[in-house]
């Protein structure tokens, strides 16, 4: 680890008086997020467009846009703060970020039990 790599260290989380308080703490680590692309491709030496990146971001924050449970919300604010620690202080390994960018080409499970049979489990 250089002396030029702060840490960036954990945020208090707490519960959110109310939507509007939880919305502008999401749209913060969305921010922060965004800001550390660079430094997040730097440290983990990811060969990957900045733009596929960024996208990448927005499409997990998007993922979770409909949710109205203020508890909910905090709950998710909470693992992406941790996210974020990990990702910046290199807590994390280039795989566990690389993770994110594989497509899930897997055919879906067999439900019935010929579906089973047909491929080859009990």
């Amino acid at each position: 680890m250089s002396s030029a790599m702060a840490a960036h260290l954990s945020v208090v989380t707490s519960q959110s008086p109310s939507l509007s308080a939880a919305r502008r703490s999401v749209i913060h680590l969305y921010r922060d997020f965004q800001r550390g692309v660079p430094e997040i491709m730097r440290t983990h030496q990811i060969d990957l467009p900045t733009s596929a990146i960024r996208t990448k971001i927005r499409e997990e924050f998007e993922r979770h846009r409909d949710v109205k449970d203020l508890a909910v919300i905090d709950i998710l604010l909470l693992k992406g703060r941790q996210e974020y620690q990990e990702t910046m202080n290199a807590w994390k390994q280039e795989t566990h970020i690389m993770r994110y960018f594989i497509k899930d080409d897997n055919p879906p499970k067999p439900q019935t039990f010929l579906e089973k049979f047909y491929e080859g489990r009990d």
